[in-house]
């Protein structure tokens, strides 16, 4: 009998010993992986509240007003981000109607375009330096002009002023084959030092080069 308890009690203490030697282990791993998430976390984009990412649409599109829309993309070691409203054409006559030739324009509705960049690049061959902008253009038939702001927190261009200008470049419109039903802005990696923002409207494309 005495035996039997002996044996028991034995199993007993090797088991519990066994389970605080492993425990710590497991304590150790769970700040790893907590880690590993928080940086996986801090380099995976966060759509803001509200926001929406426009996609391809030749579809007639039921939705009613301009929506807040948001895009992210990598050009080199920059991570560049545009907030803007998007419209719709709704059958519209868009260029020289809706949005008008020679004018500064949104480029968007309601709030500037802003566009924001975490490392110093250039547009056009321009420097542009780590920061927030506002993104206007002056569309014209056959040229348009590209404007980053210093004051990206305005209504419209109703308080835009030239002396703000950081910089500004002249683009060249393409037609389109098929129609964008809303503004899209996309940002686009061509190589591992240079992209493009690439403005889309209706039956109409503009590309501004940016580079690292």
């Amino acid at each position: 009998m005495n035996r039997n308890l002996t044996k028991t009690l034995y199993a007993l203490i090797l088991c519990g010993a066994l389970t605080y030697c492993n425990q710590p282990a497991q304590e150790q791993e769970a700040p790893a992986e907590q880690e590993q998430e928080a940086v996986h976390a801090e380099h995976t984009p966060k759509v803001s509240e509200g926001a929406v990412v426009i996609q391809d649409q030749p579809a007639a599109d039921t939705l009613k007003g301009s929506l807040k829309a948001e895009v992210h993309g990598q050009i080199g070691n920059a991570h560049i981000m545009i907030n803007y409203h998007s419209p719709a054409v709704r059958g519209r006559t868009i260029w020289g109607g809706l949005v008008a030739y020679d004018q500064v324009w949104v480029t968007g509705a309601h709030s500037a375009t802003s566009l924001t960049t975490d490392k110093d690049i250039t547009i056009g061959g321009k420097t542009l330096p780590a920061g927030k902008y506002a993104l206007f253009t002056i569309p014209g038939k056959d040229e348009w002009t590209v404007i980053i702001n210093k004051n990206w927190e305005q209504h419209l261009a109703d308080d835009y002023s030239e002396a703000e200008d950081v910089l500004r470049i002249k683009v060249k419109p393409e037609a389109t084959a098929q129609p964008q039903e809303r503004l899209r802005y996309q940002i686009v990696s061509e190589t591992d030092e240079e992209g493009a923002i690439v403005i889309t409207w209706d039956k109409l494309k503009v590309s501004i080069p940016v580079a690292v």
